[in-house]
């Protein structure tokens, strides 16, 4: 069996990260076929039956989870009550200004910036660094939401496509130049044993 180099940082998805996806692609999938009010409520149901199973299993939700729980019933809701689908619109952009809000935000609460939390076990880097990546990942999910918000409300035949495919390959790409970048900081399985 081939051993992996002490370097190797491919991404393994976990059972969690394919659940978070999960009620995303329902909507899409029922978007396509049904039109937007369908695909919400489809959306409603899956969010909520996904993230019940993932408290039921580990007693607990992430912030980011809760968040789009949260936005997702509030905003879910008053788009089917009213009938009006701008609300559901707003879901992807106020999750990544909250995401965005949380990478400033860990600048002055916790001993800890966000990023280096989310990070630091893949990377060394001196502390000015940490601060360049939490900025760069907080005006990047700014930069994301305002993208989402203009796509939704000036080419909204457009937005369902953008929001799934979209926004993942934007943040793929933004991913993979940090880590392109940051290569010479990774901790090697050696240094990380130690």
């Amino acid at each position: 069996m081939p051993t992996r180099s002490p370097y190797d940082i491919r991404p393994t998805l976990t059972m969690k990260q394919f659940l978070d996806f999960v009620p995303l692609l329902l909507f899409f999938a029922s978007f396509k076929a049904l039109g937007i009010y369908a695909a919400t409520a489809v959306l409603l149901v899956s969010t909520v039956v996904i993230y019940a199973g993932i408290y039921w299993h580990s007693r607990t939700l992430d912030t980011t989870q809760a968040s789009t729980l949260v936005l997702t019933l509030v905003l879910g809701s008053l788009t089917l009550a009213l009938h009006s689908e701008t609300f559901i619109k707003w879901k992807a952009p106020l999750i990544a200004w909250i995401t965005a809000l949380a990478f400033l935000g860990s600048h002055v609460i916790g001993r800890q910036l966000l990023i280096e939390k989310l990070l630091g076990h893949i990377f060394s880097m001196p502390r000015p660094l940490w601060v360049r990546l939490n900025l760069s990942w907080a005006v990047f999910m700014g930069v994301l939401g305002a993208s989402n918000l203009y796509i939704a409300f000036h080419f909204p035949q457009h937005w369902v496509s953008f929001k799934v495919f979209g926004s993942l390959s934007m943040t793929l790409m933004f991913s993979l130049a940090q880590f392109w970048l940051l290569r010479p900081y990774l901790i090697s399985q050696e240094q990380g044993e130690s």
